[in-house]
This record gives structure tokens, sequence and C-alpha cells, in this order.
């Protein structure tokens, strides 16, 4: 069946519709710089590209475009459910649901844990039902596949109230993505992923990894919120929990200030000084930027750190998959990555490695322990997820 997939962001909205059984993707497009008088939408339709300004820069508007579309190639009356990606789900799902008043109830409880995030998700499933409102509506969550993770993963070592009352405690995400490599992953190594013990690294503007034993995540490098962990494009990962109280009796910056800085401000933007973008990143590097190389090499090193420690709660380790924006196209930092982990038995294939950039995936290692890059399909993942809901649905009678 063709399946709507819709993906928001905070100023963003990235949807596909596509065929969950063959992939097939007549229509794509992104979104960007909602919310501002630069919006615009880039729709990708078969070989054809075109750009479209929004003036009032509003979700609702660009859904318009969307229709559009639609009822140019004659599609939208195929469309049968349209699938959101929603970024946390708290510990409520460990699968996608059908989405009610009450889930809706549940994504906007989780806005304080995904600030950013939950709430641009709510604006695209209210669009979507305004655009589609017979469709059923499916929320595929980010940090269900992490709800496997074991206690002693999960847990943080503080007080017991906060997690029973409160809900402190790891949850994970990009969860859609790691589950999809994962499996294409040992597709691709012709192994049965129930004896596969992975690390899958996504790798972008936002950046975690994760430990999949089995096909089932047991630890991952994010946690509360979207910002624990690896160093990201402009999120700090990792700081010592006494930093917004040293920042705030020192500097005199508020909470939400300094919250927003490690969000906003911080990862390879914060250590450059130049930006968030890897490419331009390793560039000035090579020209002598020392503030670059420096930005370059401390994302590397937490990331074979991470990496290192994600093996570890595998106890053994059969593949290293590299996936997402950073880990599909930057043959560098997989070269530097790899050289950190030689006690692991990489043995990185130069050539391999340099060729697996810009859409083309694959094996980058010549011996030991198999590396390889994997392109991730978010929107084939959650239209896969939607038409399990729906197939479900239509068996039950609902």
């Amino acid at each position: 069946m063709w399946t709507l997939v819709v993906n928001c962001g905070s100023s963003s909205l990235k949807f596909a519709l596509l065929n969950s059984a063959t992939g097939e993707t007549p229509l794509s497009g992104l979104a960007e710089r909602l919310g501002s008088d630069l919006a615009s939408v880039r729709v990708d339709r078969e070989n054809e590209r075109v750009t479209v300004p929004l003036p009032r820069g509003s979700y609702p508007e660009a859904f318009g475009v969307l229709l559009a579309e639609l009822d140019a190639l004659g599609l939208r009356r195929d469309v049968r459910a349209v699938g959101h990606r929603v970024v946390h789900g708290g510990d409520r799902f460990n699968t996608p649901v059908l989405i009610t008043p009450e889930v809706v109830e549940v994504i906007r409880a989780c806005i304080p844990l995904a600030p950013l995030h939950n709430p641009a998700n709510l604006a695209g499933i209210e669009a979507a039902r305004a655009a589609f409102p017979d469709l059923p509506q499916v929320a595929v969550f980010d940090t269900a596949f992490h709800q496997s993770m074991p206690p002693v993963a999960y847990r943080y070592a503080v007080p017991t109230p906060w997690y029973t009352q409160y809900g402190v405690r790891r949850y994970g995400f990009h969860g859609i993505s790691h589950e999809y490599v994962a499996g294409e992953a040992a597709r691709r190594l012709g192994r049965d992923p129930s004896g596969l013990n992975l690390v899958t690294a996504h790798l972008g503007n936002g950046c975690s990894v994760a430990a999949v034993r089995g096909g089932r995540s047991v630890d991952t490098s994010m946690g509360l919120t979207p910002l624990e962990g690896l160093v990201m494009g402009t999120r700090s990962g990792d700081v010592d929990p006494g930093l917004p109280d040293y920042l705030a009796r020192e500097a005199g910056l508020s909470l939400p200030g300094i919250t927003a800085a490690l969000y906003r401000e911080s990862g390879l933007l914060g250590l450059s000084g130049l930006t968030n973008d890897m490419r331009e990143l390793e560039e000035a590097a090579r020209q002598g930027n020392e503030n670059a190389r420096l930005a370059v090499d401390i994302f590397v090193y937490r990331l074979a750190k991470a990496i290192a420690g994600m093996a570890t709660v595998l106890g053994t380790l059969d593949a290293l998959v590299f996936t997402g924006g950073i880990g599909e196209n930057s043959a560098t930092v997989r070269a530097a990555t790899l050289a950190r982990l030689g006690l692991l038995g990489f043995r990185l294939d130069e050539e391999a490695n340099g060729q697996a950039v810009r859409g083309q995936g694959g094996l980058i290692t010549s011996g030991g322990v198999p590396a390889l890059v994997v392109n991730t399909n978010e929107e084939l993942m959650i239209a896969r997820e939607t038409a399990e809901v729906v197939a479900s649905l239509v068996e039950r009678g609902a």
C-alpha cells in the first residue's frame, strides 16, 4: 500500500510517499526554515526536483504543497495511511501505535524530555490529520527500539524516586535508524540477525551508538534526552553534571540559557567556532585551521571510546556499522575511528573506505572484525511499521 511518511523537525518537515512492500518512492521532499520568511520546500518526483517558496513558513502551508503534488501525480486517493516519526515516547511505547487522543497526550507529556522535537512532531500530526482526516495515522517512536535495554543499562545512579515518580532514566534515540541498519547489516553479511552482535553508529547532526544483540538494543549512548552521549553537530554530548550550576554561579547564566547553548551552540559548532558541518570542518582542517582540526579529533576520540564501550557490553563483536550523514559520507572520520579501535581487530581497506560515499555503502575492512557502511532509510522503516499496524487493525476488524 502507499504510505505517506512524515518526519517533522523543529523547523523542517521531511516527507515521502512509499510502497511499504517494494520501497518505491515516487514523491519525497523537505521543507526547511519553517517559521521564517525564508521557508521553502524541495520536492523530488521521479527524475525531477523543484523548489517551492513558502511565504507563511507554516506546517499547514508545507502540507498544502505536499497535497498539490499528490494530486498532480494522481496518488492522493491511493494513500492508505500516514506514518509519523515521533522522537520521544517515554517508556510507554515499545512498538508503533495508532495515534489516538490518548497517544497524543503522552507525546505532549514527553515534551520536557524532547523540547525541540516533540512539539514539532505534534505539529506534523495535527497538519496531517487536517489533510487526511479519514486515514489511520501511526506514531513510530525513536525511543521504542531501546525499550529492550535492561535496567543495568537504562537506570541512572540517582535517588530512586526520581525514576519512579519522574521517569528519570535513559531512553535512547535514533532507534528507527539503528533498527533498520542492524537488519540490513545482517542481510549483507549473510547472517541470521538472532545470532549477531553489532555496534551501530548513527552519525549526523545528531549522533548515537547502540549495542544490538540478536536484533534487540541492549545499550545506547543517548539518555533521558537527545543531549547525552557523543559530540554532535550543535549538541555537546556528555558534560559534567555540575556544569550548569558552575556557569550559573560564575557566569551569571540562566538554566534555560545554558540548556539552549548545550543544544544549539555546542558540539562541532562550539568547538570550531565555524560550523556544524563535518564536510566544511574537514576542509578547514586540511587548510590548517586548528580549531576545526580539534573539533574533528574530539568527535573521533569520543566516538571511538563509545564504540569500544558498546563492544564490552556485547562481549563479542561481529561487526561495526556506520550510518547517517557523517557515517555514510566521511571516509576521514571512519578511517580515524577505526585507527583508534585497533584493539578490536579492524583492518581498514582504504580503497573501499574511500569509495563508500554518496550512497555507496558496503564493507570497508579487509580482514578481522568487519566494518561496513549501510545507508539508513528511516522513511522505509516507518512505512513498513505503519503498514504492519494498519494490517493488524484490518485483521481485528477495527
